[in-house]
Parts: structure tokens; sequence; C-alpha cells
């Protein structure tokens, strides 16, 4: 049976709707409810996921207005301009920020005690709008962040290895973009450190790997789907799904969602990725994991990359 929770989803396009259905195929909520002002394409996409409920448990999906997400336990948002072939997410920053402007007048005065996921882009921005200026307690407030670019590491890990992804375990830190580093002190396979797998090996040679080939291809991964079909929308629906997953059955999940820092690692105002432990209740807390200095380096070098936008941008409601 559905859980007994209500999701509301603000943005009916492709990354919304494909959301909306992994949400349905994994039967997170009793009720989901899709926002858009394009009401027939919010309507269409709703109707369509619902008629195949029968097959699937008792979970309601609609379109609605922003007064239908009162009593929402999680809010998303996906909602601003797509990103087109060669242009990065920081370039859609003013645009999508503007967009955000009007949202939040909206929600967060039917759903002020929700949990905000943002996945829109530059979701480390907007990210970082919402806690600024919305009202709701910033440890509610959090994005997707680099959880799709951690997916996307463990995934090129496990092909190259041929290991079952289950098994590789490490993060993406910092922005969800250009600026974003894997910590390879950190990453294993099994038990093992990455860069020594192959050596331990003993079934014959294992092909080497390049760390910049691997940081070079969880960047441009996301531009390269987007030249071929001009959107992305099936692994970061599957990825705010399994954050949903975390929110709504309260497992303490540690996960790289991007929030506001307050000090973790010498950086302050700003939002971007690192292991964070998050449950029912939003932020449970962050984690300083020990980082070489090197580490560290990279990391504060992201969140000034993500600072010296900000600090170009109008926010004012």
């Amino acid at each position: 049976m559905a859980n007994t929770n209500k999701i509301t989803i603000i943005g009916a396009g492709q990354v919304g709707s494909t959301v909306a259905f992994a949400l349905t195929v994994k039967e997170l909520a009793s009720e989901i409810v899709l926002i858009d002002v394009v009401k027939d394409k919010a309507m269409g996409e709703a109707m369509d996921i619902r008629q195949g409920t029968p097959f699937i448990g008792p979970v309601y999906v609609h379109d609605g207005e922003y007064a239908d997400a009162k009593n929402s336990d999680i809010v998303i948002l996906t909602s601003g301009v797509a990103r087109k072939p060669g242009q990065t997410r920081l370039d859609l920053a003013q645009t999508n920020v503007n967009i955000t402007k009007s949202v939040i007048k909206e929600i967060t005065k039917v759903a002020p005690d929700a949990l905000y996921v943002i996945v829109a882009n530059p979701v480390d921005i907007l990210t970082y709008q919402f806690v600024k200026t919305s009202g709701i307690p910033a440890n509610h407030i959090f994005g997707t962040g680099t959880m799709l670019d951690t997916a996307r590491f463990r995934a090129r890990i496990a092909e190259t290895y041929k290991v079952a992804q289950e098994n590789v375990h490490g993060y993406v830190f910092g922005e969800h973009g250009d600026s974003s580093f894997v910590p390879w002190s950190l990453a294993n396979i099994g038990c093992i450190p990455v860069d020594k797998y192959a050596a331990s090996y003993e079934a014959g040679k294992l092909p080497e790997f390049d760390h910049n080939n691997v940081e070079d291809y969880i960047r441009k991964s996301g531009g390269i789907i987007i030249a071929a079909k001009h959107c992305t929308n099936y692994a970061i629906g599957i990825t705010t799904a399994h954050l949903c997953e975390a929110l709504t059955y309260d497992t303490d999940s540690v996960l790289t969602i991007t929030s506001m820092l307050t000090g973790e690692y010498g950086i302050s105002d700003v939002c971007l990725s690192i292991p964070t432990v998050v449950g029912h209740n939003g932020i449970t807390s962050r984690l300083v994991a020990p980082l070489p200095e090197s580490e560290i380096a990279s990391l504060k070098k992201s969140a000034d990359c993500l600072k010296e936008v900000i600090s170009q941008l109008d926010f004012t409601l």
C-alpha cells in the first residue's frame, strides 16, 4: 500500500513529470499534486500517470493550483527554464531565480511545514535563494545537489571494473556543475580503496583509469545527454525519488544533497554538497569527513565559484 504522504511537484515538464512517475511506481505517496503554469500539461501528465495506478497501488495523482498543496509533506521544485545544448547550469541563474521568486511567494503560504526539495537548476543557487528568502527553516530546505553526480561516479567505476554498483562507495562534493570534484580519499570498492582495487584483483588484469577522465565524464554527462535528446529526466527522476524515500521512511540516510553550510570545512553562507544525514524531519546533520588539504582546497574553490555567481544575482522578492 502507498505511504500516507502528500507530495506536491511544481513544474510538470520532462523532469517534474518523470519525478511524479518515479514516485508513483515506488508508491511513496498517497497523493501527488502536479502544478504548472501550463495547466493542460499538468493535467495531461497527471492523468496519464493516474491511469496506470490500478497496476501499482492507491496513489492519487492529479493536477492542481497552489492551494491544492496545502498539508503537503514534501514540495519538489522542478520549474524553470531547461538547459540548452552548450549551456551551463549557471547560465540559467538569474532567469530561474526570477521564476523561483514567484513560486516562493505562493507555495510557502500554503505549505509552511513541508520539506522542500529543489531540483531545478542551478540547484545550488536556487537552494540558497530558498533558504535566504522563503522563511522556511533551513533544515527543511535542500537540493538534489551532487546526488546525481555521485550516481554517475558509481556507475562509471562499476562499468570500468565490471562490479555491482552497490559495491562502489564514494561521493562527488561541491557544486552540481563544473567545479564539482571527487574526493578520491573516500572512494572504495567494497572495503578496498579504488586506486588499489586493480592490484588486489586476483582473477586477471583489470583496466586502469585516470581520475581526471572519470571526473570529466561526470561533469559532461548532462551536456552529452542534452545534446542527444534535449533534456535529462530519467536519472534525476530516480534520484529525486530516492531522496523522497529517505524523507518518507525516516531512514536517516547519508546523501550528497546541497544545503546551506554553516562553517563546515571553514565554509559558510553558500549551498553545496557534502555528505548529509536526512530523514523525516529534514536535515539531521552534515558530516565533516576527514579530507586531505588538497581536497579541502577543491571544496573551497567550488564554494568560491558559487559565491561569485551569487554576488551577481538579485534575490529580492
